[in-house]
């Protein structure tokens, strides 16, 4: 029979939601443990060696993986996979107890890969957590989604980058600048009050990016908007791809 280490071998490098659900999967077809808790999820990730399994939040992971779990009537904090969650698994994740992953019939998803390798080298929490939804929702063609959750990554991450390079007083000014009735930032928090767009300008003011760099990130927040509001447009995938390209080139670079 396939180890936990096995079977998890083909999304150990990748988002945190699919290997608490490939663990949960696992287990339910070993053992017939068809509901678990969030510390014994954890303990078998570490068995397992995961990176930074340790100190996963698995409940968090859970709250966020949506249709494809559900808490458990026994209540205790049990959780188990939905039918929507055993056929992501076996069919999106393509992951079988045998060993070998199935065929995959499913359609290329863009620069996938891309964002599995940036999540892994992320140090901040939140940010990873975005990308990681950015990653789930590319694999299911989700685009306009994706590209939602990239951009929140993208801009907590300069938010981040400015506020510790630069003292609280410089930011402000920067930020009322282009925003006169910018508020005071004294925590990454009080960016949530200031347009993304008077962000960006008082970024280039800071030195965090350049003219060039900015007008880049101003087209892809133009898509981010696009696809973050009730409109029918819906990008492509060379669109997503691109998009994606710029935002990691410039933002994590």
């Amino acid at each position: 029979m396939t180890t936990l280490v096995e079977f998890l071998a083909p999304v150990k490098e990748g988002p945190n939601r699919d290997r608490v659900l490939a663990t949960m999967h696992y287990y339910s077809v070993k053992d017939g443990i068809t509901e678990m808790q969030p510390v014994e999820i954890r303990d078998r990730l570490v068995a397992a060696r995961i990176p930074r399994a340790r100190n996963l939040n698995v409940s968090s992971v859970l709250a966020r993986s949506g249709h494809l779990v559900d808490r458990a009537e026994s209540g205790y904090g049990y959780w188990f996979l939905t039918g929507s969650g055993r056929r992501y698994v076996e069919e999106e994740l393509r992951l079988s107890l045998d060993g070998q992953r199935t065929a995959d019939t499913s359609p290329a998803t863009p620069t996938t890969k891309s964002l599995h390798d940036l999540v892994e080298n992320l140090e901040d929490d939140l940010v990873r957590e975005y990308l990681e939804e950015a990653v789930w929702c590319l694999q299911v063609r989700a685009f306009r989604a994706g590209i939602v959750f990239v951009w929140t990554g993208a801009i907590r991450t300069l938010e981040e980058q400015a506020s510790a390079a630069h003292s609280r007083n410089d930011i402000t000014q920067a930020l009322q600048k282009h925003d006169p009735n910018a508020r005071t930032i004294k925590r990454v928090s009080d960016f949530a009050h200031v347009q993304d767009s008077k962000e960006l300008l008082a970024f280039e003011e800071l030195g965090l990016v350049d003219k060039a760099e900015r007008q880049t990130l101003e087209e892809a927040l133009g898509l981010r908007n696009k696809c973050g509001h009730p409109t029918t447009y819906k990008p492509g995938e060379a669109k997503v791809a691109a998009f994606i390209e710029d935002v990691i080139g410039i933002v994590f670079s």
